[in-house]
């Protein structure tokens, strides 16, 4: 591999490199974290770095390999995940002050499954205060910071993950997608995201948030490293009752599949009102880059957007309240301003509309499948702007921090509602150099269909190849 630092690769091909004995799982460690050791002062995107664990596990498994035991498809290929996936021994802040050093006693299944493909951990990644915040702040360890321009926010929950993905400084990441963690951060940032069907990929052993509408899913440079990932971890677990038991499809099959002749929806009100100038160029290019590709691109009227996103706000806040009510009644002090006021929302809603709000998830998803009828994916922005400025919009719970809170994230909530795939993935760059991503909307576990349309625009484009540069 002379020639190419083995950092800037994409997980299939470091895993392929490796497995073939073209590079080590030592160098590919010790290149992630030559770069993490230049870029984390200026991001922010670790919580804990892992230095010398890490590069002995990674010559554990260049021995390993030199027996010729392999231990899986990423054998040896280092990484590093959102501080909220339960690693046993380790600790795990879940971005708060209240778990800050509270250790593991088990480790989150979809995390043990990547273990047990060969990964090497680097460490663990930044995140929001229990994963509740679209934007990437946090009160007791500062933000995350873009790495395309440190000033700017990389997006939220993920928000480690987001950056340390795009700044190369691991090579995928785990995050979670309850109302747009994932896809979020990876539009913000330039990379691709998949927020998986509701059930796809365990969820235990990772921070709850919301019981009916946290996902599990990667961040990765590319819509084929995303596959990769995903079908590592999806299946049923006896953990997880919640988690199905549908066999699995091949998704990497999937990313090698033609999409010419595929159709993919545009839809004609909410998603495409108050874009950003740059942002509608950026979708009517996806649209002409689809259509070169071979996909009809049709228009598409979806029921009410805005009744979705309020029952997701609705039930998001109840069950996050739930959740949190013990430690909100005996360390209010220990939440930062803004996430202590979105868990206090959540106790001012009734029983009988949160009730109501859950029963009528099964009503909408019948009306959105039946509005997307001859349809095989939805595209729309996943926000109506690229990434803001950090210091105008760490407001805390001031005032315009709720509309800021409803601007950025009006398109993703209605899809964790309805418990849809979406896939994010990177679209172009304003005049800025700022990402702006799009998302690809499938139906339930049609994890394939998107992940077949996503990577047909990957091969036709550029925009996931760019690497910011160092501040």
């Amino acid at each position: 591999m002379s020639g190419t630092e083995p950092a800037l690769l994409s997980v299939t091909e470091v895993a392929g490199a490796i497995a073939a004995r073209k590079l080590s799982s030592r160098e590919a460690t010790q290149s992630c974290l030559d770069r993490v050791a230049k870029w984390q002062p200026h991001l922010n995107a670790y919580m804990s770095i892992e230095a010398e664990t890490a590069l002995a596990a990674a010559e554990a498994a260049d021995a390993a390999l030199a027996k010729g035991e392999s231990c899986g498809p990423l054998h040896g290929v280092p990484m590093a995940h959102k501080d909220m996936y339960y690693d046993e021994g380790h600790v795990v802040t879940c971005g708060s002050k209240i778990r800050k050093d509270w250790v593991a006693k088990s480790t989150a299944t979809s995390l043990q499954r990547l273990k047990d493909a060969g990964t090497v951990r680097l460490g663990s990644l930044q995140m929001v205060e229990f994963a509740f915040g679209p934007l990437g702040h946090n009160t007791h360890y500062g933000p995350v910071r873009n790495p395309w321009n440190v000033a700017h926010a990389t997006g939220g929950s993920s928000s480690g993950s987001g950056s340390a993905v795009a700044a190369r400084l691991t090579f995928a990441a785990l995050g979670s997608d309850t109302g747009g963690s994932i896809r979020m951060p990876a539009h913000f940032c330039g990379v691709s995201g998949l927020k998986t069907t509701v059930g796809l990929i365990s969820r235990a052993g990772a921070m709850p948030l919301s019981q009916s509408l946290d996902t599990v899913g990667p961040l990765a440079r590319t819509v084929e490293d995303c596959a990769l990932v995903t079908g590592l971890m999806a299946g049923a677990d006896p953990l997880d009752p919640t988690a199905s038991s549908r066999e699995v499809p091949d998704y990497m099959a999937a990313t090698r599949a033609s999409a010419r002749g595929m159709t993919v929806g545009v839809p004609k009100a909410f998603y495409v009102d108050d874009l950003d100038p740059e942002v509608a160029a950026i979708l009517q290019n996806t649209i002409a880059a689809l259509r070169d590709e071979g996909i009809a691109i049709v228009e598409v009227d979806l029921p009410n957007q805005l009744q979705l996103s309020g029952a997701s706000q609705l039930v998001l806040a109840t069950e996050a309240a739930a959740l949190h009510k013990r430690w909100m009644i005996e360390r209010p002090q220990d939440y930062g301003p803004q996430v202590l006021m979105r868990l206090e929302n959540g106790l001012a809603v009734t029983g009988v509309a949160y009730l109501e709000a859950l029963r009528w998830r099964g009503p909408a998803l019948a009306a959105h499948l039946a509005a997307v009828t001859g349809v095989d994916a939805i595209l729309a922005p996943v926000s109506p702007m690229a990434a803001p400025r950090i210091d105008e919009t760490d407001i805390g719970n001031g005032p315009g921090a709720e509309a800021l809170i409803q601007r950025v994230t009006r398109f993703t909530r209605p899809i964790n509602y309805l418990g849809l795939p979406a896939l994010s993935i990177p679209a172009g760059f304003t005049k800025a150099n700022l990402p702006v991503g799009m998302q690809l909307v499938g139906r339930p576990f049609e994890e394939t269909t998107i992940l077949t349309i996503g990577a047909a625009f990957q091969r036709a484009t550029d925009h996931h190849t760019k690497c910011p540069d160092l501040p």
